[in-house]
């Protein structure tokens, strides 16, 4: 068997440990108006699901009802300008993930995350449309499913990895996730599909200034 996490509309994120740089689009990079700037610099920002969130591995579907990243010390801080032709970088804290559910009956799932290996982090770069990217550090994301089979898949089992998606400004402004593939590794019984090694990811989430809520979290270009 195999899995999707459902997280249909929610989610965001870019992994920097120390090493990755997030990789946009070629068609969005090339959109980018020179640098980019993300205000209100120094504001504090949340990340939530605008909805359900799927992760997708194989024939089962899990479909999380919630899902977002909170701040933290050190993590979802508004970082400003870039200062050249590339993306602005935030780290974040580790997006959670809750109300877990499969289309199979009897399957349980739950999904776990850490910055054991690196940190989470968010991309974002100016352009038509603007670019977003989440990274997740090795082995950041892990799903388990108890009943009728007991498996284990791993997201970024080996490498950060980057999922590439889009930025919207708006009220609340919003980072989009659609289809998006992610290496796993899957470990188990018999039943697990050991031959899986790539999942998708769907989320939207919702970006929002909490150091000031009457603000929005934008992103535009660093004239």
């Amino acid at each position: 068997m195999s899995f999707r996490s459902r997280m249909s509309q929610g989610m965001a994120a870019v992994s920097c440990v120390g090493v990755a740089m997030a990789v946009l689009p070629p068609a969005q990079a090339a959109a980018a108006d020179g640098g980019t700037v993300m205000s209100p610099a120094g504001h504090r920002f949340s990340a939530v699901a605008d909805g359900t969130v799927v992760f997708a591995a194989g024939p089962v579907t899990v479909t999380c009802a919630l899902s977002r990243s909170l701040p933290a010390p050190g993590t979802n801080t508004v970082p400003g300008a870039s200062g050249n032709s590339g993306p602005v970088h935030a780290a974040i804290a580790a997006p959670s993930f809750g109300s877990c559910t499969t289309d199979a009956p009897g399957l349980k799932a739950e999904i776990t995350t850490n910055s054991g290996n690196g940190e989470w982090s968010l991309a974002v770069r100016n352009g038509a449309p603007a670019a977003a990217s989440l990274t997740m550090p090795v082995g950041g994301f892990r799903l388990t499913t108890k009943g009728l089979v007991n498996c284990t898949v791993t997201a970024a089992p080996a490498s950060p990895a980057v999922l590439d998606g889009t930025w919207t400004n708006g009220k609340p402004s919003k980072v989009a996730f659609d289809g998006v593939n992610v290496p796993v590794k899957i470990e188990g019984g018999f039943f697990c599909p050991k031959s899986v090694t790539t999942a998708t990811f769907h989320a939207t989430y919702s970006v929002n200034d909490t150091t000031d809520p009457a603000r929005s979290v934008t992103v535009s270009a660093d004239r």
